[in-house]
Order: structure tokens, then sequence, then C-alpha cells
């Protein structure tokens, strides 16, 4: 069963869901923009047979509390710092780390931190890697340059039901199969007065992550992590140019390129699922099957 839990942070109402015993191998599901832990509602069932599975919502996403711009400090390195001490508050000692699009800047930083609590990584459409920036990062590229309201206008519509549904949909192999709830129950949370100044700080903060992407992929060569990778091959967003490099800093690499988008759990999560179950069983024994 899937229990849905809210711990305090500095003050936040933190939002997870939990599956799974605790006995068992732990993944930490990190999600991306512009959902939250909804992303997984259908993995963590999947999964949680074998698994201990939490996952959390960020502040300013989901159901955890939205704190104003002036209020919070909406910069990546501050939700790293949300999760670390979600980390320690659930007492999580070891995990292995499911990284997707915001999910990857936010989990690389915990992990080049504490590497020895990684176990292994997940990467779907989670970028770490100058060549997985292309096209689409463009615009948001010329606003880290010039943060002004004519090259935020650019960023700016891509809030809006139409760019949200965007991201569910470019890509997938079968319109039919993508449920319009993700792209309305989306739209809802981004919807809220206050939350575009809160997306668009995260859109300007987004110009540190590449300054960090040497640090993340010593990270990947130094501590060599197992690694998954479950890529959505025709993400406009973050392109399979993104998913391969991986291959250069990791030996103990698993890689599967899957014919959707950007939300590849939305048509691929049986397989992911499959993938994850295999993978982390191989690398680390789950006490119950």
């Amino acid at each position: 069963m899937t229990t849905f839990r809210t711990i305090t942070i500095d003050g936040l109402d933190i939002f997870y869901r939990e599956a799974g015993s605790r006995e068992n191998p732990t993944i930490l599901l990190l999600h991306g923009f512009p959902t939250s832990s909804h992303m997984f509602r259908n993995l963590i069932p999947a999964l949680a047979d074998r698994f201990h599975l939490v996952a959390p919502d960020y502040p300013g996403f989901g159901n955890s509390s939205m704190p104003t711009v002036d209020e919070f400090d909406y910069t990546f390195d501050h939700l790293a710092q949300i999760v670390e001490k979600f980390i320690t508050a659930l007492d999580l000692k070891k995990y292995s780390l499911y990284v997707m699009d915001y999910g990857a800047p936010v989990g690389y930083r915990i992990a080049t931190k504490y590497p020895e609590q990684v176990q292994a990584l997940i990467v779907q459409n989670g970028n770490a890697y100058e060549e997985g920036l292309r096209e689409f990062t463009e615009p948001m590229k010329t606003y880290w340059q010039d943060p002004s309201s004519e090259n935020a206008k650019k960023l700016r519509d891509f809030l809006t039901l139409e760019g949200t549904k965007w991201q569910y949909t470019n890509g997938a192999r079968n319109l039919v199969a993508i449920s319009p709830d993700t792209w309305n129950m989306d739209q809802l949370f981004l919807d809220r007065p206050g939350n575009a100044e809160i997306q668009m700080a995260l859109f300007y903060d987004y110009r540190t992550n590449p300054q960090l992407y040497p640090q993340w992929q010593e990270y990947f060569r130094k501590h060599q992590p197992p690694t998954l990778i479950v890529w959505g091959k025709n993400d406009d967003i973050f392109p399979a140019e993104g998913a391969y490099p991986y291959q250069r800093d990791l030996k103990d690499i698993e890689f599967h390129l899957l014919d959707t988008g950007h939300f590849a759990l939305e048509e691929d999560g049986d397989a992911i699922a499959n993938y994850i179950s295999q993978f982390i069983t191989s690398r680390l024994q789950p006490i119950s099957a």
C-alpha cells in the first residue's frame, strides 16, 4: 500500500509517498518539472513488493509547502538541501537514486556530497552532460545571459496548459495512452498564485547546473555507482544525446533507450519497473521477494 505522508523540514511541510518494507533496499524517487511525486504513482506499487520506495515533493511543487520567492530561496542548491534534510529525517542510510529532469541536479548534488549513501543510480531523462543541452535550452540560455521581461516571456509561455501538455505528448508513440490527468493536475499546481515566479526563479538558477557537470562526472568516474539508464529517446527537452555520455564515465551501466518522450513512465512504466527490479536485484539482493 502506498501511504501519503507529510514531514516538517525547516518549517515547511514536505509531502511524500512511501511504500514497501524498510527491510528491503530503498529507492529514493526524485521528480522533474513541472510535476511532483505524482509521476511515480504507478511505479511505486509496481515495485513495493521488493523495495522500499520514497518520493518527496520539492517545495513549490505538488502537495508540499509553497512559500513565495520572497520567503524561500528557490535554487537547486536549496532544493537539494531540503531533500538532504528529508533523507536524514527519514533515517535513510543507503538508497538508490531515481533521477528525472530536475531530479538529476537535485540528486547529483546530494550524491557528490554523500557518495557512500548512494547504492545505485536510475537515470530517466536526467541530464549531466553538455551534449544533452540542445535546441530546447537555447531560450533558457538566452535568459541566463539577459533575464529581461522579453526573454522571460518565452519561458513563461512554457508554464501554460499548452506547454505542460506538450511535455507529456511530445515524442509519445501512442497519444491515447497518455492520461490528460497528468498535465491537468500539474497545471493546477502551476496556476497557483505566485507559482510562476517560483518556476522562473528555478529556470534562471538552472544556469548553475551545467557548471557542476564536471563535478558530477568526476563523481561517476571515482565512485562508479551501478547505473541503469531508462531514457525516452524521443524527448526534445533532454534528448538521447544526453544519455550516451554516461557510458564514457561509468563501467557498470545498463543502457535502454525507450521509444517514448520526456515522461517515459507514462508509456513505458511497466518496462521501466521490470528493468529496475532486475537491475537493483542483481546488485543489491532484497531481503524478501
